[in-house]
C-alpha cells in the first residue's frame, strides 16, 4: 500500500488555499477543539473517496466558504513492491516513485459532484485543474484504482473510524475479525483462483443439472413420438387392413353370400304380401260393418227422437187432462167445504178460531217454502237433463267457472270425460269407480298455455288436475281395465299406464289369485295398500253413452218423483189456503148455506163434468205410460247401437293398424330385395381381378365367416380410426429417429460435462487447499502481530486460531478470537465489558496496529483520532514506543491539553488554529519537524 507525502486543499471549509505537508512516518496534528483536525483528516479521506466522520460529508465543507468549486490534492508514494509480479507498483501502468491524486468539487445542476484524476509525479495544482485532457474519474472506477492499489474497503473502514471510536475494532465479531484480518492480510489472487474454482464448479454442476432436466425433458419427447410413430404405424395398419376387406374381402364374400340369401328373400317377401293381401281383406269388412252399424246407429237415433215427440205429445195430452179434472176437482172441493161449513153448528169461541186461523197460515208458508225449493231443484234437474239429452251432462257449479275462464282466456281445452267411451258396458261401473276422482280433469290443447292456466287455476281455486302433457293411447295388455276403454282424444300418460296396471277380474276370489292391482265389476278395488270398495252409484256415472243414459234415467225418476211431490204439496198447499180463507169468511159472518144456495147449479154441473174427465185423465195416462215405454225402448235400442258401432270402431283401428304393419312389413321386404339386388351389382363391378381365382376365393371364406362378418370389422376398424388418436402424417417416423439422434447426443454430451464438473470440482479442492494455506499464514501472522505489540506495550496477548478444515460451512463458521491479559490480572476478551475504557483503547491500536504491520508489504498509512484521550503518561510512552517499532504511517490528533509526552514518536507535528472572528479565511497550519541527528 501507499503512503502520504502531502495534501493541498483549495476552498476547503476555511481554508482559502493550503499545502499541508505528511512526510513523515508518524505526523501528530494538534489543535484546540475546532480548529479543524477532523477537518484535515475529511479532506484526506475526501481524496481517498472515504466517507467523513460523524454525520458531515463534503458538501458541508464546500458550502462553508461559499465559492463554487473547491480541488484537494495529494501526493502518495508509489514504491516498487518486493515480490514484483504482473504490478510492481500499486498505481501500475504509473511506474514513477510519486502519484498525484486530485478531487474536484463543483456544482452541477445545484448540487455538488465529485470527480478523480489519478496523475503520474507530482503534477502542480494549478497545471492539472487547466489541463483540459486530464482523465477525471467516477467515483466507483477511482474507488477500484485505489483498491487495486492496496486500499482495501476494510482499510477504507478502518480510515473513516470517528473521533473517539477507535475502540471500535473491540466490538467485532470473531468471524468479522477474522474477514478484516484476511482482507487487510490476505492475498486477493488466492481469493480470485478460489471463487473462479468455485464459480466454475458451481456453474458446471448448473450446466450438468439444465443438461439433466433438459434430458429428461428429450427422454420424454422421444416417448411421446415413440407413441405417435406407433399410433401412426398403427393407422397405417388399419386403413390397409380396411381396404383390403372393404375392397377384396367384402366384394367377393358379399357376392357369394348375396346369391344364397335372394331365394330366402324373395320367399319372405312373397309370405308377407300374402299377409297383407288377407288382412286387407279384413280391414274392408270390418268398415262394411261399420257402415252397417253406423246406419243402423242412425235409425236407433231417428226412432228414439220420434219416441220422444210421441212421448211428449202424450205428455202433453195428459197434463191438459189432468189439470182440467184438477180445476173440477178442486170447485167441488169447494162445495164440500161449503157443505160442511154449513153442516156446523155456529157458536165457537172466536179467539179459538183466531188461532186456528193463524196455524193454518203458517203452515201455508212453510209448504210455500218447500214448493219454492223443490222448484228450483226441479229447474236444476231440468237442466241436467236438457244438457245430457243434447249430449253433455251438466257440470258442477265450480268446473263451469273455471271452463268459462279458460274461454275467455281463449286457452282451448277439453274434460277427461268428455273423450272416455267404455266399450263394455259390464265393465262401466269399474271404470266409473277407478276414473271418479279425474272425472273433472282438464286437459290443455296446447301446452305452451300452461301457465296461464295454472294462474286461473290458483286464482278460482280449481281442485282438479290441469294437464298439458297428453300422448295416444298405447297398446292395452290383454285384461287389464285399458283394454275396455277407447279415447276419442290424447289423454295423460300417468292415466294410460294406472288403467293398464289394473286387471279385470269377475270376482274378489277370482282377484285374490292376480299378483298386482285388479277390480271387480262392482268396483271392489285391490292396490298397494290393500282392497276396498270404490264403486259408484249408476245415477252418478260420468263416462261414456252408457253414463249419460243411466244418469238420464235417474234425473227422469228424480224428476217424476220431485213432481208426485210437489203435486201432493200443492194440494196440501190450495186445501189450507181454502180452509183459511173459509175460517176467515166465517170470523166475518159469511153465511155458507146462502152460499151453496146460490152455486148449487154451478157445483152440479161440475160434478156431472167430473167423471168424464176423470175417464179422459185415464185414458191420456195409459196413452203417456205406453209412450214412455216405447221411447224408453228406442233409447234402449239406441244406445245398445251406439255401444256396438263403438266396439267394431275400436276393431276397425286395430285392423288399420294391422294393415298398416302388414303394409310396411311388405315395403320393407320389398326394399330389402331391391337393396340386397343393388348390393349384388355392387359386388359384382367391385370384384377384384384375383376373384376369377378359386384358391384366393377359397382363403377368403376360411378367413372370414361372411360378408356380415366383413362388414362387422370393417365397422370396428371403423369406429377405432374415428374414435382413436392417430398420427397421420409420416414424418413423426424421421421425426422420431431425430429426436433420438439428439437424445443420444445429449447423452454424450451430459456425460462430457460430469466430466467437467469432476475436474472442477479437482479444481475447487486444490484452491480452497491454498487458501486454508493462506488463511493460516495469515492468522499467524496477525497472531504474531498482536502479541509483539502486545510485549511492547506490556500487555499480554493470546490468540485463539480458528479451526481451518477443507469444508466450506466450517470455513463460513470460522473466527478469529483475541484474548488481553492487562497488569497480570487474567485474560478478558473484546468486547466483553471488564476492560476499563483506557484498556479498550490499548486493545483496538493493538489490534488495528497489527493490520498495518505487514512485512512482506510494510506500507500504507493509518489515521488514529485522538488515540490518547484515555491513556495516562506511562501508556502514553508505551503506545509511542510500539508505534515507531511499525512502518506505517500514522496520522494521528490529539487536543492541545495532552502531555507533551504525546509528542515522542512524531516526525512532524501539525498546529491547527481556529478562525478569527470577523476574517473571512482560517490562518494557515503551523509546522513543526523534528530534528533528526546525523549520527543517528
Amino acid at each position: 500500500m501507499f503512503q502520504m507525502k502531502s495534501v493541498e486543499m483549495v476552498h476547503w471549509d476555511f481554508w482559502q488555499r493550503l499545502t499541508v505537508p505528511l512526510d513523515a512516518q508518524i505526523v501528530t496534528i494538534i489543535g484546540p477543539n475546532g480548529s479543524g483536525k477532523t477537518t484535515l483528516l475529511d479532506a484526506m479521506r475526501t481524496l481517498l473517496a472515504i466517507k467523513c466522520s460523524g454525520k458531515r460529508d463534503y458538501k458541508r465543507y464546500v458550502r462553508n466558504n461559499r465559492e463554487p468549486y473547491a480541488f484537494l490534492k495529494g501526493v502518495v508514494d508509489n514504491p516498487r513492491r518486493l515480490q514484483g509480479g504482473l504490478y510492481p507498483t500499486p498505481f501500475f501502468p504509473l511506474l514513477q516513485p510519486e502519484v498525484t491524486l486530485l478531487c474536484r468539487i463543483k456544482k452541477q445542476g445545484g448540487d455538488w459532484v465529485r470527480h478523480y484524476a489519478i496523475l503520474e509525479g507530482d503534477v502542480a495544482l494549478d497545471h492539472a485543474t487547466g489541463d483540459s485532457t486530464v482523465p477525471w474519474l467516477g467515483v466507483q472506477e477511482y474507488r477500484r484504482r485505489l483498491e487495486a492499489a492496496g486500499l482495501t474497503a476494510a482499510v477504507a473502514e478502518v480510515l473513516a473510524l470517528e473521533q473517539g471510536d477507535t475502540d471500535k475494532l473491540t466490538e467485532y465479531s470473531p468471524k468479522q475479525l477474522l474477514d478484516l484480518v484476511f482482507q487487510v492480510f490476505g492475498d486477493k489472487d488466492v481469493l480470485t483462483n478460489y471463487q473462479h474454482a468455485r464459480d466454475e464448479q458451481k456453474a458446471a454442476e448448473a450446466e450438468l443439472a439444465a443438461l439433466g432436466r433438459q434430458e429428461e425433458a428429450l427422454q420424454g419427447r422421444v416417448e411421446m413420438m415413440k407413441s405417435r410413430a406407433s399410433r401412426y404405424l398403427e393407422w397405417v395398419g388399419l386403413s390397409k387392413r380396411i381396404t383390403r376387406l372393404r375392397d377384396e374381402a367384402l366384394p367377393v364374400l358379399g357376392l357369394i353370400d348375396g346369391r344364397a340369401a335372394t331365394g330366402k328373400l324373395w320367399q319372405d317377401y312373397r309370405r308377407l304380401q300374402g299377409d297383407y293381401l288377407g288382412v286387407s281383406r279384413q280391414h274392408r269388412d270390418t268398415l262394411q260393418l261399420v257402415a252397417t252399424l253406423r246406419e243402423a246407429e242412425s235409425s236407433a237415433l231417428a226412432a228414439r227422437d220420434a219416441a220422444e215427440t210421441v212421448r211428449k205429445q202424450a205428455q202433453d195430452a195428459f197434463m191438459q187432462a189432468r189439470d182440467a179434472e184438477r180445476d173440477i176437482a178442486s170447485q167441488l172441493k169447494e162445495r164440500d167445504r161449503l157443505q160442511a161449513l154449513a153442516s156446523r153448528e155456529y157458536g165457537e169461541d172466536a179467539a179459538t178460531l183466531g188461532h186456528k186461523l193463524a196455524a193454518l197460515r203458517d203452515a201455508n208458508e212453510r209448504l210455500r217454502d218447500t214448493l219454492k225449493a223443490q222448484k228450483t231443484e226441479r229447474d236444476g234437474y231440468s237442466a241436467e237433463l236438457a244438457a245430457l239429452e243434447g249430449g253433455k251432462p251438466r257440470a258442477p257449479e265450480d268446473v263451469r267457472h273455471f271452463r268459462a275462464a279458460l274461454d275467455e282466456a281463449g286457452i282451448g281445452h277439453q274434460m277427461l270425460a268428455d273423450i272416455i267411451e267404455v266399450t263394455d258396458s259390464r265393465w262401466q261401473g269399474a271404470v266409473e269407480a277407478l276414473l271418479k276422482p279425474y272425472r273433472h280433469v282438464v286437459l290443455l290443447q296446447d301446452a305452451a298455455d300452461r301457465r296461464a292456466a295454472w294462474q286461473l287455476g290458483e286464482k278460482l281455486r280449481y281442485r282438479h288436475f290441469v294437464v298439458p302433457e297428453t300422448a295416444s293411447a298405447p297398446r292395452a295388455r290383454s285384461g287389464s281395465l285399458l283394454e275396455v276403454v277407447r279415447f276419442a282424444a290424447d289423454a295423460p300418460d300417468w292415466l294410460y299406464q294406472q288403467m293398464n296396471r289394473v286387471s279385470r277380474v269377475a270376482s274378489v276370489a277370482d282377484g285374490a289369485a292376480e299378483d298386482g292391482d285388479w277390480i271387480t265389476p262392482e268396483g271392489y278395488f285391490r292396490e298397494r295398500r290393500g282392497a276396498r270398495h270404490i264403486g259408484v252409484p249408476a245415477h252418478d256415472f260420468a263416462f261414456g253413452e252408457a253414463a249419460r243414459q243411466a244418469r238420464l234415467q235417474a234425473l227422469r225418476d228424480a224428476l217424476k218423483a220431485l213432481n208426485v211431490a210437489m203435486l201432493r204439496h200443492e194440494e196440501q198447499l190450495v186445501a189450507g189456503t181454502r180452509e183459511a180463507a173459509q175460517l176467515a169468511e166465517y170470523l166475518s159472518g159469511m153465511d155458507a148455506i146462502r152460499l151453496l144456495d146460490s152455486r148449487a147449479e154451478e157445483f152440479a154441473a161440475l160434478a156431472a163434468q167430473a167423471d168424464s174427465l176423470k175417464q179422459a185423465v185415464a185414458e191420456a195416462g195409459e196413452r203417456l205410460a205406453a209412450a214412455q215405454a216405447e221411447r224408453d225402448a228406442a233409447e234402449q235400442r239406441y244406445s245398445d247401437a251406439r255401444i256396438a258401432h263403438d266396439r267394431v270402431c275400436q276393431r276397425e283401428q286395430d285392423s288399420l293398424q294391422r294393415e298398416h304393419k302388414a303394409r310396411a312389413d311388405m315395403e320393407q321386404a320389398r326394399r330389402a330385395i331391391r337393396r340386397h339386388l343393388a348390393e349384388l351389382r355392387d359386388c359384382r363391378s367391385h370384384l377384384p381381378a384375383a376373384a376369377q381365382d378359386a384358391v384366393f376365393v377359397a382363403q377368403l371364406a376360411d378367413e372370414f365367416e361372411s360378408a356380415a362378418d366383413v362388414r362387422h370389422e370393417i365397422n370396428y376398424l371403423e369406429e377405432r380410426l374415428a374414435a382413436g388418436e392417430w398420427e397421420r402424417d409420416d414424418a413423426v417416423l424421421q421425426l422420431k429417429d431425430k429426436l433420438q439422434e439428439d437424445l443420444s447426443s445429449l447423452t454424450r454430451e451430459c456425460q462430457r460435462r460430469q466430466a467437467e464438473v469432476e475436474r472442477a470440482a479437482g479444481l475447487t479442492s486444490d484452491a480452497r487447499d491454498a487458501y486454508l494455506g493462506k488463511l493460516r499464514a495469515t492468522v499467524r501472522a496477525y497472531g504474531h502481530n498482536v502479541k509483539r505489540l502486545g510485549e511492547l506495550a506490556g500487555i499480554g496477548v493470546e490468540v485463539e486460531l480458528p479451526t481451518l478444515a477443507n469444508d466450506d460451512a466450517l470455513l463460513a463458521q470460522a473466527g478469529l478470537v483475541l484474548k488481553f491479559n492487562f497488569d497480570q490480572k487474567g485474560l478478558m476478551g473484546l468486547n466483553d465489558g471488564e476492560a476499563s475504557g483506557g484498556q479498550q483503547v490499548m486493545k483496538s491500536l493493538i489490534m488495528l496496529i497489527g493490520l498495518m504491520m505487514d512485512e512482506s508489504n510494510p506500507s500504507g498509512f493509518v489515521f488514529i483520532d485522538e488515540p490518547f484521550a484515555h491513556l495516562d503518561i506511562f501508556n502514553i510512552d508505551r503506545v509511542a514506543g510500539f508505534l515507531k517499532a511499525t512502518e506505517a504511517q500514522y496520522l494521528i490528533t490529539t487536543p492541545n491539553t495532552h502531555n507533551i509526552n504525546i509528542f515522542a514518536p512524531s516526525g512532524l507535528t501539525l498546529a491547527t488554529r481556529k478562525k478569527r472572528p470577523g476574517e473571512q479565511w482560517a490562518p494557515p497550519i503551523l509546522q513543526t519537524r523534528r530534528r533528526v541527528d546525523a549520527a543517528s
